[in-house]
């Protein structure tokens, strides 16, 4: 069983950036794979980044890439997400993954078992 918390979010205006940080549980963390994943009202949840398990992979969606930088420390248990120039269409829940199943150093934009609660962003114009 994997915990993972959400935490960062809030409200900042149109250009500013946010920090958004996911605590998991578990002594395995540095075996997983982890993404970010985003949900704004009225739409379906949609890829956000991912990471290795290593940290030596990263992945972006299109509309992130050069905005966005996903780490993690493995020794904390932590992957972060820092996110400058913020958009108002970049409002949404956004989720923490873990993907507890992968065999290779990579990070796939599906097959995540585990999840967070999610955390606010709300970009303001």
């Amino acid at each position: 069983q994997v915990q993972l918390v959400e935490s960062g979010g809030g409200l900042v205006q149109a250009g500013g950036s946010l920090r958004l940080s996911c605590a998991a549980s578990g002594r395995t963390f540095s075996r997983y794979a982890m993404g970010w994943f985003r949900q704004a009202p009225g739409k379906e949840r949609e890829y956000v980044a991912g990471i290795s398990r290593s940290g030596g992979n990263t992945y972006y969606a299109e509309f992130v890439k050069g905005r966005s930088t996903i780490s993690r420390d493995n020794a904390k248990n932590m992957v972060y997400l820092q996110m400058n120039s913020l958009k108002p269409e970049d409002t949404a829940v956004y989720y923490c993954a873990a993907d507890t199943t992968t065999q290779s150093d990579t990070a796939y934009r599906r097959g995540y078992d585990y999840w967070g609660q999610g955390t606010q962003v709300t970009v303001s114009s």
